[in-house]
């Protein structure tokens, strides 16, 4: 029989000895539970999304399906360039606008001997070498018309439609800036024996750089300088605008391209040049070629130099450089290439029958045949999916 008193006496004694918690370190204890389950599952997110990310990166697609087709007619004669997601059609006849469906956007009627085209964005500029008239164009229609009083040489637009126009005089050289309703907005004039002749031009997105390769001869030799020009405030106080510049001795500066607003490339016979600045471009990066370069191409982020292959089996290689100047692939291949285009982390390779893609880290994502003979490939808007254009039809395609 148990003695209720003993047994009061121990159960008092027994619950003295258990631990006691007190309401905080509850409620303490229940936020640390909710902390760690928080940081597993973050790192169970996390580790899923890079399974699923290199997954992605090492996918390899194995064949290229028509998703849409439209019938068009293009003329043989019409060159074709990528437009925003549209294409851009010039002849010495005319230039339109197409979207992806084969309809005309809109139609500019003209007579011109040798076009000379430059697209920047959803803005184009087309004039004829030796003419006098520049037409503005986006992917809308018209924007107005240039006029200019002396024979054009070269020229290159902005994406507010600024047009930097070279322009040709008996003993100088000027270089106009009109806006896209045709209005001169400043102009400058150049001599072989002040500055050079004007090989390049290139103007920033935003209208207010200029980059103008010369080419001059100093005491017998051979020159290049790369110079800039700021149209904005910090230019103003400048003579002619100029803000900055580069000399180079015994090469030749036949291209520059402005990536963007601060991002500027050249590239000589011997040498590629990267330049960095919103409003005095100062040289960034450099790196000496010993291999001659057999064309260039650019995206919004890369550039890639074409070289005859000397170390393998393959014909070409493709070296990719990181707007930063910093050498980032290079790419052996063997197919004769129609062009070389950079979207996204894609570089692709193509030609009339043939299309081999690569991701920036150099795997190769597809490589296959076209069905019909291509004129041109156009990334679109969603990855993997492409505009191409055979002799009669336009067609989307998606890679599989």
């Amino acid at each position: 029989m148990v003695n209720v008193r003993d047994y009061l006496k121990n159960k008092e004694k027994r619950e003295k000895d258990i631990p006691r918690v007190s309401y905080k370190e509850k409620i303490k204890s229940h936020k640390f539970t909710i902390f760690y389950r928080i940081v597993l599952a973050l790192l169970l997110a996390a580790a899923v999304g890079a399974a699923l990310a290199v997954q992605w990166e090492n996918k390899v697609y194995t064949e290229s399906v028509v998703v849409s087709s439209a019938e068009t007619t293009i003329t043989q004669d019409a060159s074709l360039l990528p437009f925003s997601g549209c294409l851009f059609s010039y002849s010495k006849d005319g230039a339109s606008c197409i979207d992806t469906k084969g309809n005309a956007v809109w139609n500019q009627t003209f007579e011109m001997q040798n076009p000379l085209v430059d697209i920047c964005q959803n803005v184009a500029a087309i004039g004829d070498y030796n003419g006098r008239t520049i037409y503005i164009m986006n992917t809308e229609g018209a924007l107005g018309s240039i006029t200019t009083n002396k024979p054009i040489r070269d020229l290159c637009v902005a994406s507010n439609g600024v047009v930097a126009v070279v322009l040709d005089d008996t003993d100088v050289t000027l270089i106009y800036l009109y806006d896209s309703q045709g209005n001169e907005l400043v102009h400058f004039r150049t001599t072989m024996q002040e500055s050079g002749y004007p090989v390049s031009v290139s103007i920033s997105p935003s209208g207010e750089l200029l980059c103008v390769s010369y080419l001059f001869v100093d005491s017998g030799q051979m020159k290049s300088s790369v110079a800039f020009y700021n149209f904005g405030a910090v230019g103003q106080n400048s003579t002619d605008n100029y803000v900055s510049g580069y000399d180079y001795l015994n090469v030749i500066v036949p291209f520059t391209r402005f990536m963007d607003n601060q991002t500027v490339f050249a590239v000589s016979d011997d040498r590629i040049m990267f330049y960095g600045g919103a409003q005095k471009p100062v040289s960034a990066a450099e790196k000496l070629l010993g291999d001659d370069i057999q064309s260039v191409y650019y995206g919004d982020e890369y550039i890639g130099l074409v070289f005859n292959s000397t170390e393998s089996s393959n014909r070409y290689r493709l070296e990719v450089y990181h707007k930063s100047g910093e050498l980032t692939q290079q790419i052996e291949f063997d197919m004769e290439y129609l062009d070389i285009l950079f979207h996204d982390d894609q570089i692709i390779i193509y030609n009339e029958t043939e299309c081999c893609i690569y991701n920036t880290n150099g795997v190769q994502k597809y490589a296959g045949n076209f069905e019909k003979s291509v004129r041109i490939l156009i990334p679109l808007g969603s990855a993997y999916h492409y505009m191409i254009v055979t002799p009669d039809t336009i067609d989307t395609i998606e890679l599989k």
